[in-house]
């Protein structure tokens, strides 16, 4: 199965942190992403809370995507992302800051968001 085949449906956050901080459950367990074809959309209880485009990019030999907010929290901001699968979940490091992560971890002073999510049946 290609990346984009895997990547496609929606997806509910498991875990997550942002600059070294673990959200809260109440918070994880309400947001739900969903990858289209070329597109993503995040909802927080049911709301459309983001949307936009993403485009795979391999500059690093790493798997990333570029995603480029259009409605919502993000829109007019390009966030570089990488990505790997770990068994059934998928697990995502964005850099806020418009910078591609170097690695899978959200430390305290960062700006990035590491998401780990299972696929929604």
């Amino acid at each position: 199965m290609d990346d984009f085949s895997a990547l496609t449906g929606h997806w509910q956050i498991v875990t997550a942190e942002l600059a070294g901080e673990k959200m809260p459950e109440l918070i994880t367990h309400q947001i739900e992403l969903e990858f289209g074809s070329g597109t993503y959309t995040v909802r927080f209880k049911g709301e459309i809370a983001d949307q936009g485009t993403y485009t795979f990019g391999d500059p690093s030999g790493v798997q990333s995507l570029q995603l480029q907010g259009v409605t919502g929290t993000n829109a007019g901001r390009t966030i570089p992302a990488i990505y790997r699968f770990q068994g059934s979940q998928l697990q995502v490091c964005y850099g806020l800051d418009g910078q591609l992560p170097a690695t899978f971890a959200s430390k305290s002073g960062s700006a990035q968001f590491l998401a780990t999510y299972r696929r929604k049946p």
